[in-house]
């Protein structure tokens, strides 16, 4: 199976995303999507790996474990990923995929309808045998849906860390479950990402800044909330740092989040290579840190820009978004010393 530099995991979506919408109809009324209504794949871990492709990544160095249902959008699913040259190990177990309809109306977030069905059934021992395996330089995993993979977690990740691999985790709301699965599993966790919702219900706290106190003391390494229109904060053991958002015409938010960590991995990979595994994320300077952000933020408005969660992205645009906004960004950003 040889070695892969990006080993992602989590549950995997067929997209059905109505954007440009000026309203939700009224029960019984009819409306027009003007926007068309489009399917695409979805679910972080494809998401990222389509955007990390799309950056410029070699496809080879990229790989996803994870299950779909005997159906149509599972085959949908891998045949996209499988087009991008991804390396895949999707199994096809069940009769349905996971499937998410998105609604979109203008100046508005998403209103998201999901169905969670193949992505329970993804097995702990499968994700670990493929890490064993590939041995990656960066181990992601999407949690919240993954059935066994959640409640075994904590296993999960100390076994991937014995293998010398540093761990990223980004948690959407957990379905059927609370948040308490994920706690005990903090300890091995380099990278961890959300947004402002998700780690508030999380924490149970009332202010951003008590949340992320109390979700880096469970023994997280380097943690990114994003913010939306506001920006994005990262905080360490020894500096918290604030950004300002990218200003753009969005389209379709849907992509943003995985798009904004897609940067994070590309950016960590260019800057250190082979030798990622063996970076202390704690230590990371404040400057690197505030670039490494930029990036990602920029990533992540480029994917608002198009409909569906990956349409977005390319490094052309991510490259004129820096060009046009990055000087003033960084100039604005705030670094507080903890």
């Amino acid at each position: 199976m040889g070695t892969s530099l990006i080993l992602l995991t989590g549950f995997l979506i067929a997209d059905i995303v109505v954007a440009g919408l000026e309203k939700i109809a009224e029960p019984g009324e009819r409306l027009l999507a003007p926007q068309g209504i489009k399917v695409s794949v979805g679910g972080h871990p494809a998401n990222i790996s389509i955007d990390l492709v799309k950056l410029g990544m070699e496809p080879r160095n990229v790989t996803i474990v994870g299950t779909v249902g005997k159906d149509l959008f599972g085959r949908f699913i891998k045949e996209t990923l499988m087009q991008y040259g991804i390396n895949v190990i999707i199994d096809e177990i069940g009769d349905s995929t996971n499937k998410n309809v998105i609604l979109v109306v203008r100046g508005e977030d998403r209103r998201a309808h999901l169905e969670v069905s193949s992505s329970r059934l993804l097995s702990p021992q499968r994700v670990i045998e493929c890490a064993q395996k590939l041995r990656p330089k960066l181990f992601y995993v999407a949690t919240g849906m993954i059935g066994e993979v959640d409640s075994q977690l904590e296993y999960v990740l100390r076994k991937i860390k014995d293998l010398g691999s540093p761990v990223f985790v980004d948690s959407v709301k957990p379905i059927g479950k609370t948040w308490d699965f994920l706690f005990p599993a903090l300890k091995y966790v380099d990278i961890f990402h959300c947004n402002r919702r998700e780690i508030l219900e999380m924490t149970g706290e009332k202010s951003l800044e008590n949340a992320l106190e109390n979700l880096l003391k469970m023994g997280i390494g380097l943690l990114f909330v994003t913010l939306g229109g506001e920006g994005a904060v990262a905080l360490t053991s020894s500096f918290m740092l604030k950004q300002p958002a990218f200003k753009i015409d969005v389209v379709d938010p849907t992509g943003a989040g995985d798009a904004f960590c897609a940067g994070i991995i590309y950016k960590l990979t260019r800057i250190y290579g082979e030798k990622l595994p063996l970076v202390d994320v704690r230590r990371i300077p404040p400057e690197t840190l505030g670039e490494i952000t930029l990036f990602a933020q920029a990533v992540g408005a480029a994917a608002c820009t198009a409909p569906g969660t990956t349409a977005g992205v390319s490094m052309r645009k991510v490259e004129e978004l820096v060009s046009s906004q990055g000087r003033d960004i960084l100039r604005k950003q705030i670094i507080e010393p903890r």
